[in-house]
């Protein structure tokens, strides 16, 4: 007779430098959209959860801004949400970018991780790129890191997933499930809405502007039944200087009406009921600064 299946349960952080493809890889595991992604570093601010469920166990990642040294409070609040996700996790997915040398933070990371404890598997991504970084980072890892295993994958690609999956699993304790079957992020639908319309602004706007821009979410409401069934939401775009908003809006509104649009359409994708979005630009003076909203914002 063949022995019991033993089912694993974890929830395991995935921490990195900043764009080193963490929520890309997040969304891969999971096979859904989790995290929103830009090409801009530091897209999330919060601690995002993607939940992967196997008959071998289910896997809670929990996606995290990216580490880096700044004293500015707004990334003092962001490396708060890795240090507590670091507490909260029973094992580590360390993200690194084989494309770029491993540099003072790498090594401050690395510190912080195998002073925790927590058994560490250790990701080498963007590895479709031919890196000339690649041999000496694996090296260096081997030597100062001893991770349970180092995994070579393209999150974009969404190769190397099924062997990174294999090596998280048997790195996981046993333990039941944590969440049903059928789900893959905890998020509310306010939050989940926020985020996509930030990404789809963050992917119209210039380098400096994403940093500047928050997404509040005014009022929601439920309407119709059945098939007929709508969410009407009201949003601003929120940015810290009026000459910001004006590069929101853009020329007759066009910016605004076409980041709207393409946030509708990736809405409809993800809920069982249409999206009505009524979205505005409105001015926060130095936002960034403000601990009342920080605290609310970015946990």
């Amino acid at each position: 007779m063949a022995g019991k299946i033993r089912m694993k349960s974890a929830f395991a952080a995935i921490i990195g430098r900043p764009s080193a493809g963490k929520s890309t890889l997040l969304n891969a595991l999971c096979g859904e959209k989790v995290s929103i992604t830009a090409s801009v570093p530091q897209t999330t601010r919060n601690k995002i959860r993607g939940i992967l469920t196997e008959e071998r166990g289910q896997l809670v990642f929990l996606d995290t801004p990216g580490y880096h040294n700044s004293d500015r409070k707004y990334n003092n609040y962001m490396m708060g949400v890795v240090n507590s996700s670091l507490d909260e996790c029973e094992l580590v997915v360390y993200v690194v970018d084989s494309t770029r040398p491993m540099g003072k933070e790498e090594q401050e990371l690395i510190d912080m991780l195998t002073a925790s404890g927590k058994p560490l598997v250790v990701v080498l991504n963007k590895c479709d790129s031919n890196s000339q970084y690649k041999k000496d980072i694996r090296a260096f890892l081997i030597v100062n890191v001893h991770p349970e295993s180092i995994i070579e994958t393209s999150a974009l690609k969404k190769e190397g997933i099924d062997e990174l999956k294999e090596a998280i699993f048997k790195a996981a304790p046993e333990g039941p499930p944590m969440y049903p079957d059928d789900f893959y992020t905890d998020q509310e639908p306010e939050f989940r809405i926020a985020e996509i319309i930030r990404e789809k602004a963050i992917s119209k706007l210039s380098q400096e502007i994403p940093h500047a821009t928050y997404v509040e979410i005014s009022d929601m409401e439920m309407k119709g039944e059945g098939d007929k069934q709508k969410l009407w939401v009201r949003a601003f775009v929120t940015v810290e200087k009026e000459s910001q908003k004006g590069m929101v809006i853009g020329k007759g509104g066009d910016q605004i009406k076409q980041i709207r649009r393409e946030a509708v359409s990736e809405l409809n994708k993800i809920f069982p009921y249409k999206i009505q979005l009524d979205l505005r630009v409105k001015v926060n003076p130095k936002w960034r600064t403000k601990d009342y909203l920080l605290k609310g914002m970015i946990k």
